[in-house]
């Protein structure tokens, strides 16, 4: 799936995200939030392919710099409890075209979600995957200002009189 394969308006809502905001393309069993500032939007595809089109919309902002996140359970599900997990796997490998993706177990990447999801927008986009621990979850990052960047200007203010 490419960028223009996604709907118009779910595009709008991917480039109004900013830093600290949170995507988290699902798999059908996710959980309804009904926290505000959590949304949740139905596309009747698969994750690897919606991965697809997110990224190219991500890719295509200055602004932002998604950090990829999966579920660490995913690594120890095998093909025969979950007949496709290995295509899968595969398809997003193939989706994330080089992108490094973090694994963390799904209970602390829900807790961290959940705590950011008091003060930052999440977006939720559902899919009709049905594969357990498939989710695939993006932390957006400021897209031209990075962690060495931030630590430098800390460092400066704290050798600074007055400060």
């Amino acid at each position: 799936m490419e960028r223009e394969d996604l709907d118009p308006g779910l595009v709008r809502e991917i480039q109004a995200l900013g830093n600290r905001n949170w995507i988290v393309i699902a798999d059908q069993s996710f959980p309804l939030h009904t926290r505000r500032g959590v949304r949740t939007l139905i596309v009747d595809k698969e994750i690897p392919e919606v991965l697809g089109g997110v990224l190219d919309v991500l890719e295509s902002q200055q602004h932002v710099s998604p950090i990829f996140y999966r579920t660490r359970e995913l690594n120890f599900v095998e093909n025969d409890a979950a007949p496709g997990i290995d295509s899968y796997r595969t398809a997003v490998d193939e989706a994330l075209r080089g992108h490094h993706i973090r694994d963390f177990q799904y209970r602390y990447l829900s807790v961290v979600l959940e705590d950011d999801s008091k003060i930052f927008a999440v977006l939720v986009i559902k899919t009709k995957t049905a594969l357990p621990y498939s989710s695939i979850f993006i932390e957006l990052d400021s897209g031209f200002w990075d962690q060495k960047s931030e630590e430098q200007l800390r460092k400066k203010m704290e050798s600074s009189p007055g400060s």
